[in-house]
């Protein structure tokens, strides 16, 4: 499925693998059981951001070609979620005005977990992630896990220089080591 987004610069068949790493990262069922995402479509739409947006933190620290493959990378998710309304049947005409609305939401949550990892305040993440990706615990317990997820997610990634990223299978910790680690 992913190779039908066409050839860029030779990358495309990466560019694609890597988002179906990704996108398989997002759909760890702890993340919605232990995590408090909803399992629907916005829910999905939220894990799946909460991890782009990860891997994109991780290509901006990188020389070029990272800022390509960041690019790419995006365009890859903007493809995928396409081909994803039109599946469900969303019609051609309804098709632009819902990835408009898409757009604007994946790069909202992009600023506000960029702005929450930038205080440096654990709380602010914490806040970040309750009121996008985990709305519906009003405990906030899910939120907290998520932010621990988030913390090792970085901590892994920063060990990961642009092939490693490229080949390597293992970009996300498994949220259950995060919730044994997190416990104790």
């Amino acid at each position: 499925m992913f190779g039908l987004f066409g050839k860029r610069k030779g990358r495309q068949a990466p560019v694609d693998a890597l988002f179906a790493r990704i996108a398989e990262a997002s759909r760890q069922p702890a993340l919605y059981l232990a995590g408090g995402v909803p399992d629907s479509f916005e829910g999905r739409f939220e894990s799946l951001t909460l991890h782009v947006f990860l891997v994109l933190r991780r290509l901006r620290e990188l020389p070029a070609p990272a800022a390509d493959l960041a690019q790419e990378l995006v365009d890859a998710c903007f493809a995928y979620l396409e081909l994803g309304f039109r599946n469900a049947g969303i019609s051609d005409i309804a098709v632009p005005k819902r990835m408009k609305k898409i757009g604007q939401m994946f790069y909202g949550r992009l600023q506000a977990y960029e702005a929450a990892l930038a205080t440096r305040q654990p709380a602010d993440l914490v806040e970040a992630l309750r009121r996008n990706a985990s709305p519906d615990q009003a405990s906030g317990e899910g939120a907290t896990l998520l932010a621990a997820y988030v913390n090792r997610a970085q901590a892994l990634l920063a060990g990961l220089d642009l092939d490693a990223i490229l080949r390597d299978a293992a970009l996300f910790p498994a949220l259950v080591d995060v919730e044994a680690s997190h416990d104790a």
